[in-house]
This record gives structure tokens, sequence and C-alpha cells, in this order.
């Protein structure tokens, strides 16, 4: 398996932003990992401000959008 796909203890988020058609993660491991916004459909369609109003689950093992109902998993997103 690539290392940028090992999940591990320090593979939680510490850091998440937008950049142009992605969302970018910092992992406390000191990987970056971009996804498209295409593959996350309200993500894609949100506005700026609905995109910024997103929290950490956990000890940043994921990401919640409670305006948008959505959540990622740091786990699923190292996975595909």
């Amino acid at each position: 398996m690539p290392p940028s796909t090992v999940v591990t203890k320090d593979s939680r988020a510490i850091a998440a932003w937008f950049a142009d058609d992605k969302l970018c993660l910092r992992l406390a491991d000191g990987r970056e990992v971009a996804v498209p916004l295409a593959w996350f459909p309200s993500l894609l369609t949100a506005t700026p401000a609905q995109r910024a109003n997103w929290r950490f689950v956990g000890p940043g093992v994921g990401l919640h959008w409670e305006e948008l109902d959505e959540d990622l998993s740091v786990a699923g997103l190292l996975a595909v």
C-alpha cells in the first residue's frame, strides 16, 4: 500500500481548508491530502460560507458540516 494511504493513529486531521476545487487536509503525521470537491456534491454546490462552517469530529478523525448534513472521515478519504 502506498504511504499516502496508510491510516495510523497519527492520521487525524489537524487542519482543513478549500483550495480551488479541492478539500485539503493536513494530518498530524505531516501529510497533506487533497480530494476533489466533485466527489462530494453537497460541498461542490455549497457557498463559501457553508463550506467554512465545519467542525472536527472527535480528535480529528473526521469533519462535519451541520448545515450541509455532510460527514467525511479521514480514513475514508485516505482509502480512495
